[in-house]
């Protein structure tokens, strides 16, 4: 369903250039013509993509992990995620691998739920996430440098703790909203 002309309001990319590598995000500098013909700067993260996974068990439980999250100084409760090992690699399969990971469970069900642009002013940075349902518990295997808490928590309580902002995670934030929306 189209909205709008995009043509009016459309930028055109003069040109680009890198000025950080990091470990997770690379920093380019862009220059683009406005619409009104006007040059304007632009800084983009470039990021390699992730995937975010909302694992429902039969008795409508969510799977979720407690983790510290560096840039915030503090421990959040989040969906099972992760980013893609490369760039074009198999959102599907990042969300496979970041559950089995994560949590121990694998799932026999995967809905997709739709993309996910977490900073979209500054970042090409992409998630997709699903809903998993069929879970069966197995070996959990996080990364070595990955301390997480796997906690179940119901999914009417989940839908509470978002709307008290006791889940203030974006993704997680919206995938469990979206995944009550289509079991209700």
């Amino acid at each position: 369903m189209a909205v709008g002309n995009d043509a009016n309001i459309m930028e055109k990319e003069i040109s680009r250039e890198r000025v950080f590598n990091g470990i997770i995000l690379n920093i380019d500098h862009a220059v683009n013509e406005l619409p009104n013909g006007k040059p304007a700067k632009r800084e983009i993260a470039v990021h390699v993509g992730a995937s975010a996974v909302v694992p429902v068990d039969e008795d409508n439980n969510v799977y979720m992990v407690r983790q510290f999250r560096c840039p915030l100084e503090t421990v959040l409760l989040e969906i099972p995620a992760g980013k893609l090992e490369y760039r074009g690699a198999d959102f599907r399969d990042a969300a496979i691998r970041e559950l089995e990971e994560e949590t121990g469970y694998t799932a026999k069900e995967w809905i997709p739920l739709g993309v996910f642009y977490p900073a979209c002013a500054y970042s090409d940075e992409t998630i997709w996430m699903y809903l998993a349902k069929g879970l069966e518990l197995g070996e959990r295997n996080p990364d070595e440098d990955e301390f997480l808490d796997v906690i179940k928590i119901p999914l009417e309580k989940a839908v509470e703790m978002v709307l008290k902002n006791e889940i203030v995670d974006a993704k997680s934030q919206t995938a469990i909203l979206k995944t009550y929306l289509l079991k209700n």
